[in-house]
């Protein structure tokens, strides 16, 4: 589904990305975990063609990602609050979003009508503008308008970041779900190793921009992680 060869990312004199090569399967839900500056964003702009690559290409479903735009009505993502457009209401929104995945009104409400307990009444029907909410709410519309229209390729970076404890379960549950599907391939990013691990069948580590684990999730794949960051925090 999405393979990366030898990419990277370079400004001035500094490197910030380097990956040779990368393999993400069609249905796979790829965690990607890293310290401050390990590539993380980086990594997922790339993928959004919102920056360039220094070298190397990115092919999604045999797309080249910086040389076409035939990629994005199979891609969908939330990066951050610049995704959202501040002076609409969350519904006015979402149907936004959802006339551009080809969606009409009654479309849009018949999906939204599941995510009542993730809103938590907090979203729908309050007569307030996306600027005028919370960052956890903000953050729940943005997820939320990642899912609409059937991707095939789902982006989310630090989706769990703002969040209470009560719509991180919701949201953990939400992403399990639609990987088990196998339809929809899932890349999540974020600080947050248990999170990152429970939702993922696979998890990438980033270290000053190279991968330096590459491991599918068991048993022991939170210690292993645990024991990495331990050891580059004594290296401190």
């Amino acid at each position: 589904m999405i393979h990366v060869e030898n990419l990277t990312k370079t400004y001035g004199t500094t490197t910030v990305l380097n990956i040779p090569t990368l393999e993400i399967p069609k249905g796979q839900s790829f965690g990607l975990v890293g310290n401050n500056g390990a590539g993380k964003t980086t990594f997922f702009s790339l993928l959004l063609d919102l920056i360039q690559p220094s070298t190397g290409k990115i092919t999604s479903n045999g797309i080249e990602i910086s040389s076409s735009e035939a990629w994005k009505p199979f891609t969908a993502s939330f990066i951050d609050e610049t995704f959202l457009i501040g002076y609409l209401t969350p519904e006015e929104y979402f149907y936004f979003i959802g006339d551009l995945r080809g969606w009409n009104k009654a479309d849009v409400d018949t999906f939204l009508s599941p995510f009542a307990d993730f809103f938590n009444d907090e979203i729908l029907n309050k007569k307030k503008y996306i600027r005028d909410l919370s960052k956890g709410n903000s953050k729940k519309v943005g997820v939320i308008a990642a899912l609409m229209g059937n991707p095939e390729v789902i982006i989310l970076d630090e989706p769990f970041a703002n969040l209470d404890p009560t719509t991180q379960i919701r949201l953990k549950k939400i992403i399990k779900d639609l990987a088990a599907s196998k339809e929809v391939t899932i890349l999540v990013s974020s600080h947050d190793l248990q999170h990152t691990v429970e939702v993922s069948n696979r998890i990438v580590a980033l270290d000053k921009g190279t991968i330096v684990k590459d491991l599918q999730t068991n048993a022991e794949t939170m210690k292993e992680l645990e024991a990495f960051f331990s050891k580059e925090t004594a290296m401190l």
